[in-house]
C-alpha cells in the first residue's frame, strides 16, 4: 500500500461542520486495516526521529494515532482532552479554530521539566489546536520536539501559528 492509497481512503464531505468547510473524513481509512497500519507506521517514522519521552495526542481523533505511535516508538502516551474529561488536576488553554473557539486540558503532572514531547493529531488546519497544545506542554516545562499530522490543509495556513517547530505531515490536501 502507498501513501496515495491512504489518501484515497479519506472521504471529503463539503459543508461540514459549517458551510464552506471541506471535512476530511478518516473513518474509511480507519476501517481499512492495511491503510491504518501504513498511516500509523508513517506517523511513527516521523516521531521516532526526535526520540521523545512522550507522545501527546489531541482529542479525539488524535488519540487514534498517537497511542499506537507511542507504543511503536517506546514512548508514553499523554491525552489532551476537552474540558471536564480528565479526572485529575488540569491546566487549560483556550484557542480559536476555523469555525469557532474551544478549550483543551492536560493533567498538570502529565509532562514536565526534562520531557521531550511529540504532538500527534489527525489534521493541521488553521493551527489553533496545535498552538494551544504547544502552550499546554511548554507551560508544564516540557520541550516540544515536533508535531506530526496525518493530514495537512496548507491553504488554511496552520504552519504560521507553529513556526519554529519541526512539523511533518503524511498527506496534504
Amino acid at each position: 500500500m502507498t501513501i496515495d492509497k491512504i489518501k484515497s481512503l479519506i472521504r471529503t464531505i463539503p459543508d461540514v461542520p459549517s458551510p464552506g468547510i471541506m471535512f476530511r473524513d478518516i473513518t474509511p481509512l480507519l476501517a481499512d486495516s492495511a491503510g491504518l497500519e501504513l498511516a500509523i507506521s508513517s506517523l511513527a517514522s516521523f516521531c521516532a526521529v526526535s526520540k521523545p519521552h512522550k507522545v501527546v495526542g489531541v482529542e479525539a481523533r488524535g488519540f487514534i494515532f498517537a497511542a499506537p505511535v507511542a507504543v511503536r516508538i517506546g514512548a508514553g502516551f499523554v491525552p489532551v482532552r476537552k474540558p471536564g474529561k480528565l479526572p485529575w488536576t488540569v491546566v487549560s488553554e483556550s484557542y480559536s479554530l476555523e469555525y469557532g473557539t474551544d478549550t483543551l486540558e492536560i493533567h498538570a503532572d502529565a509532562v514536565g521539566e526534562g520531557d521531550s514531547v511529540v504532538i500527534v493529531d489527525d489534521v493541521l488546519a488553521t493551527g489553533g489546536t496545535a498552538a494551544a497544545t504547544i502552550r499546554l506542554v511548554e507551560g508544564l516545562g516540557a520541550k516540544v520536539a515536533g508535531l506530526v499530522f496525518l493530514i495537512e490543509l496548507p491553504a488554511l495556513g496552520g504552519r504560521n501559528l507553529i513556526e519554529g517547530y519541526a512539523v511533518s505531515s503524511v498527506l496534504s490536501f
